[in-house]
């Protein structure tokens, strides 16, 4: 595989370009943005397309508009590639709150669902990876951080109030299906303990678990929910899908939660 220095030579000969006429190229750009950092000189350009040289960020935009390249595709040759930059971003352990200032490009894009299958019931919660009928791509989403081959959508019906608030009614949750074991521990709050998403013979259902014995499985809802906790025959009556682990977009509605007697 050629190295980003050879790339840029063979581009610069097919296009029928000398050293000298890059450099006088490069200092017209130059001369337009008023910043003599953009010119490239004879000496310099050898140097990049021979012995390895790293252009500056100022010349690699000159060599990429001179030649007619993507600089984003021009910088995953030299092992930067733009799309993990929101990726690394979540890694990089900032403490405060704050604002991701990433802009609207189309880095670190990932696919949701954009339509489903009409004949949804939307006041169930639901299995939507199974449903979903078009895919697009949202940028910037911090999804992109997970590995998105293992995970699963699914919907939290519009009537499931079971673990409100932790889940809101109308949430589309992301399901990591390699997670399928209950952990058991001690949890120093509601929001460590692990969410689990479940297919049993009713349908589906999301909450917190646990397994007093190997063969049954118990689904806890929230304090706030004012019910029973779920008991299954386990795994005749319940199969646990997956590990809810981040929630992808929530829709609003208009009704509100009817208050339990």
């Amino acid at each position: 595989m050629d190295e980003p220095g050879q790339k840029l030579k063979k581009q610069r000969e097919s296009l029928g370009l000398k050293y000298r006429d890059v450099e006088m190229a490069s200092e017209r750009i130059a001369a337009h943005r008023d910043n003599g950092e953009y010119i490239i000189g004879l000496s310099r350009l050898a140097d990049i397309e021979n012995k390895a040289l790293v252009p500056s960020i100022f010349r690699l935009y000159s060599l990429c508009a001179i030649y007619r390249l993507d600089l984003m595709e021009v910088m995953k040759w030299y092992g930067v590639d733009i799309a993990n930059l929101v990726q690394d971003s979540t890694i990089t352990g900032l403490d405060k709150t704050h604002l991701s200032k990433f802009g609207d490009h189309d880095y670190g894009a990932v696919l949701v669902p954009l339509a489903l299958d009409p004949g949804l019931d939307l006041r169930k919660t639901t299995f939507v990876s199974r449903l979903i009928q078009k895919w697009g791509k949202l940028p910037l989403l911090l999804l992109n951080s997970m590995n998105l081959e293992r995970h699963r959508y699914g919907f939290i019906g519009y009537d499931d109030w079971f673990l409100y608030p932790i889940l809101h009614p109308g949430s589309l949750v992301l399901i990591d299906e390699s997670r399928n074991k209950v952990v058991e521990g001690t949890w120093v709050s509601e929001f460590e303990r692990p969410i689990y998403f479940l297919e049993t013979r009713d349908g589906y259902a999301c909450g917190w678990c646990y397994q007093p014995t190997p063969g049954q499985l118990v689904l806890h809802p929230h304090p706030s929910y004012h019910g029973n906790p779920l008991t299954f025959r386990f795994p005749e009556e319940a199969e646990i899908i997956g590990q809810v682990t981040g929630v992808a977009m929530r829709f609003n509605r208009s009704k509100k939660r009817q208050t339990r007697s």
